[in-house]
């Protein structure tokens, strides 16, 4: 199988279909290859080659989690007299400011434990796997106000 096909079967695995299926419906579309020899080396090729890729983007997805964990990012932003932002801070502006470090991350890996509308330090989780969510530390200061 080169491509997943429900109740078929999954991309990588070797299934017995109908002569008719296979020639009529999974060849023409490309979803599968007749298992021979030459086809059945290509795919242990390239599964050793997506094996190969999937660890180099798990040490570098690690090596930014560690990177992650360290950084502070300061936000300044206008504040009421009680200490509560006009706004609250979004997950655009943590982007922003992870960007001007050279981290991009999409707005929607960012996770908030609760929305941030108070001048402080808080904890923002970005989730980059299903296993790595570091924390980045935001820190909200007031933006002084000129007259």
């Amino acid at each position: 199988m080169l491509k997943d096909v429900e109740k078929v079967g999954m991309a990588g695995q070797i299934v017995k279909v109908a002569d008719g299926y296979a020639a009529n419906f999974l060849f023409p579309r490309k979803l599968a290859v007749e298992a021979t020899e030459s086809n059945m080396e290509q795919l242990k090729a390239r599964v050793v080659k997506e094996t190969i890729n999937a660890q180099v983007l798990s040490s570098k997805i690690a090596m930014l989690a560690e990177r992650l964990k360290s950084v502070v990012l300061t936000i300044k932003s206008r504040v009421h007299d009680d200490g509560k932002l006009y706004g609250a801070v979004s997950a655009d502006d943590i982007v922003d400011l992870l960007k001007a470090q050279d981290v991009v991350v999409n707005r929607k890996q960012i996770e908030f434990d609760k929305t941030i509308k108070t001048v402080g330090e808080h904890k923002v989780t970005i989730r980059l796997s299903a296993k790595l969510k570091p924390q980045v530390t935001v820190k909200v200061v007031a933006q002084k106000e000129s007259k």
